[in-house]
């Protein structure tokens, strides 16, 4: 089963530890985007996972190739074209303190790319799986184009497709709002990952969703789920992502799964002491493709991709950095953290 991903990669710059911006001279420089995540999550898992973006032809745009490939992502679909990097400045919060990000992505290489450039049927040779999030559509009117056209070729070939509906308020600036563009490519998608922000924002479904007192009504995330399902006749599945914020170093986090034939809502963990939470919805959704492939049940599969997702909290940087394994130990209730010799 090899799983093609569609998106932009930026230089991620972090500031150290909890340090604020310039607190310090220093940055922690190394790359991310919410597709290139889920193909690297996915290589982890030992899945034949490649990436499709366009980088600008200079030596940081082979730096993040030669990133990818050291997690074993297939980098021959990534195209050089005009323009830069896209970057985004990550400051880490603390307690009530919340994380801070500040996107730099204006004419990035992706953003001004013309869908000409995109020769689709070798994009999607050899692909059972393809994955894009709403981040990509966002940067430009360019790269919505591109997605809706690929989203379209995908669904045309029998290629089994899903997004991440991601909502982004600060990029949505070039004239088109996420509802215009989002419920347009979710004609085309089997696998709807989301929030209940993503699904109000990017869909304009709304089931009067929210978090009263720390708890989630799970009852009101099966409707919303079901609401998708009815509007988008081609989606099969809809995963839904409960993150109950308690501060930025503690988290509740679970997830709910509607097949169509059973709604399932996963274990929840409480994670505290957070490393690092960018690229924990990422995470998810690489988890969610892998167990969706590769078991049963829908609702092991979700399992898998709250566990997988759980441990990325753990881990600084954008790629989850964890094994099959590692996810199947914690998800089948060993969560001691207890030293492994």
């Amino acid at each position: 089963m090899r799983i093609l991903t569609l998106g932009e990669i930026m230089l991620r710059l972090k500031t150290p530890g909890h340090n604020r911006f310039f607190q310090t001279p220093e940055f922690e420089a190394t790359f991310g985007g919410g597709e290139a995540n889920v193909a690297v999550s996915l290589a982890n898992y030992g899945m034949e996972a490649e990436c499709c973006t366009v980088l600008p032809d200079n030596t940081i745009g082979d730096e993040c190739i030669a990133e990818l490939r050291k997690f074993g992502v297939d980098t021959k679909k990534i195209m050089r074209g005009k323009g830069r990097m896209g970057i985004y400045f990550l400051e880490t919060g603390a307690n009530q303190r919340p994380s801070k990000v500040i996107y730099d992505r204006e004419y990035s290489a992706m953003a001004i790319a013309d869908v000409n450039m995109y020769d689709w049927n070798s994009i999607f040779e050899n692909v059972d799986w393809f994955h894009i999030t709403g981040i990509t559509p966002a940067i430009s009117e360019n790269a919505a184009e591109v997605s809706i056209a690929a989203v379209k070729e995908a669904h045309k070939r029998g290629i089994k497709v899903s997004v991440d509906l991601n909502f982004r308020k600060n990029l949505w600036k070039y004239g088109k709002t996420a509802e215009e563009i989002m419920t347009i490519i979710t004609q085309y998608v089997d696998v709807v990952i989301a929030n209940e922000e993503d699904c109000q924002k990017s869909l304009g479904i709304n089931i009067d969703v929210e978090v009263t007192d720390g708890s989630l009504d799970t009852k009101k995330y099966e409707a919303l789920s079901s609401e998708v399902m009815a509007r988008y006749p081609n989606v099969s599945v809809v995963a839904i992502t409960l993150r109950e914020s308690k501060s930025a170093d503690t988290n509740g986090w679970s997830a709910c799964i509607n097949d169509g034939k059973e709604f399932y809502v996963s274990r929840k963990y409480l994670i505290s002491d957070i490393i690092d939470r960018v690229g924990g919805g990422d995470s998810f959704a690489g988890g969610l493709i892998y167990g969706l492939i590769n078991y049963e049940e829908s609702s092991k599969a979700l399992e898998f991709a709250v566990a997988a997702s759980c441990l990325k909290h753990s881990i600084n940087g954008d790629f989850n950095r964890v094994s099959v394994k590692e996810v199947e130990t914690l998800m089948n209730g060993d969560a001691s953290g207890r030293v492994q010799r």
